[in-house]
């Protein structure tokens, strides 16, 4: 039967709109594609492990009379997850003296952090938060192929604007920087990608997605000019701070650094006399592959996976030496005093507060701290005063509570460290000091012994 001209045209106008349906369908499909860029790649597979970072801080004037003398500002930064069980690296200036750190993640969970380990010199600190749930962890890149004018993805906390994205290049390599009188940086790698307050602690990306950098800083009344950590320096510094000697107090007696980019695992490059590694046989050469089941492929791997092992625990490693694989138990021990570890390479914390302040110093339980009535949130019992000492001099005896040095409060052995540590710290002395004596505060100045260190 003939097909009528109307019938024609109904199917010719279906058939046109069809077409034109798939048309579009395909234009969306292939504008998504290439929307989808390598930039918008990155960005989308490292921000499930970037964090931020909110908390009050004190900060004062350097001519303030006292520690109390301070206010209280709202501080932030990024921080970047490099454990699944919550352990994340940041600056050190973004949670110093922060006394509730709070970490919100990509889904807006928020938790409270406790400070696990830092180190003022490099600024750089190690936090740790608790999730029910494994967390996501940064694909870890390299700072040794980095090329000047490679493109770099900043991600961070910008002016309190959460996850903001910076584009840019590498702009130069082995930068040194002096941002303030008590701050300075070596071997930084420089970008025009747009870091700001806020952005400190987080990650500098490739365009792949891997981290290779630590945001630090940026150029006083400069645009276009930040900084970020190398992440091979940044890393080897993690390494130390979550190193199962500073963790646990555990040792296993290994010496270990990178392999080669071709090799996967960690080259044992020296094994310490008398320890557990030495007692299965481990020797210098040896490839680390796994640590208690976990892969290797960089040392930091070896300290994470050794986290929470006791003295005593046997954990398997797995090792190649002359193209053959095999797996030993290596057995923690507890770590012997002269290995604990040191602080500027030298004294072990209780000796080099004797040795530098003439004294012995013992963390005061906050219950028994507040029945002194006083202004100041916690500090440190003197338990003993080096006749010949700076304390000594100036009067400080036993049961004497140090509650502050120069601006600082020193609630734990840490906040003195820190003040000994401080670049500038030449430049305080004689530095003062306040104690606290049965309902009386009383302060001084210690011209203390850094020569002897």
């Amino acid at each position: 039967m003939p097909v009528s001209s109307t019938r024609l045209i109904s199917c010719l106008r279906a058939a046109a709109a069809v077409i034109a349906t798939l048309g579009c369908l395909w234009d969306g499909a292939w504008a998504s594609e290439l929307r989808m860029t390598p930039l918008v790649r990155a960005v989308q597979s490292a921000r499930p492990s970037i964090v931020n970072i909110h908390g009050e801080k004190l900060v004062g004037d350097a001519a303030s009379a006292a520690p109390g003398d301070r206010r209280r500002v709202n501080g932030m930064g990024t921080g970047v997850i490099i454990d699944e069980r919550g352990y994340i690296i940041t600056n050190h200036h973004v949670v110093d003296g922060v006394k509730k750190i709070l970490v919100t993640t990509h889904d807006e969970q928020t938790f409270v952090a406790a400070l696990v380990s830092h180190d003022p010199k490099t600024d750089l600190a190690i936090i740790k938060i608790d999730s029910a749930q494994p967390l996501t962890v940064i694909r870890i890149g390299t700072s040794a192929d980095l090329m000047t004018g490679e493109t770099v993805i900043a991600v961070g906390n910008a002016f309190g604007y959460e996850h903001t994205v910076t584009q840019g290049i590498i702009s130069a390599l082995h930068r040194s920087v002096q941002v303030s009188d008590t701050q300075s940086y070596q071997d930084l790698i420089q970008t025009d990608a747009s870091i700001n307050p806020g952005n400190s602690g987080g990650p500098l990306l490739n365009i792949d997605g891997d981290m290779i950098g630590i945001n630090v800083a940026v150029r006083a009344g400069a645009q276009g000019i930040g900084f970020a950590i190398p992440i091979d320096n940044a890393l080897n510094v993690a390494t130390d701070l979550l190193s199962t000697r500073r963790i646990d107090r555990t040792w296993h007696g290994l010496i270990v650094e990178n392999a080669k980019p071709t090799i996967d695992g960690a080259l044992i490059k020296e094994v310490l006399a008398e320890s557990p590694a030495e007692r299965i046989g481990l020797r210098s050469g040896d490839i680390i592959k796994s640590v208690a089941s976990r892969p290797v492929f960089r040392v930091l791997d070896i300290e994470r996976a050794l986290i929470g092992k006791q003295p005593g625990a046997a954990v398997p490693l797995t090792i190649e030496r002359d193209s053959k694989v095999e797996t030993i138990d290596l057995t923690l021990a507890s770590l012997p005093e002269r290995n604990r570890p040191t602080l500027d390479g030298g004294l072990a914390e209780g000796d080099r507060f004797w040795t530098i302040l003439g004294l012995k110093l013992e963390a005061v339980p906050q219950r028994q701290f507040q029945a002194y009535r006083t202004k100041y949130r916690g500090g440190l019992v003197v338990t003993d005063v080096r006749v010949d000492g700076p304390a000594a001099k100036q009067g400080i005896r036993r049961g004497d509570i140090l509650v502050g040095m120069h601006i600082w409060e020193t609630i734990t052995s840490d906040n003195v460290n820190y003040i000994l540590d401080r670049p500038d710290f030449g430049t305080l002395e004689p530095v003062k000091f306040y104690i606290v004596r049965g309902t009386e505060t009383l302060y001084g100045h210690l011209s203390v012994a850094r020569n002897t260190q």
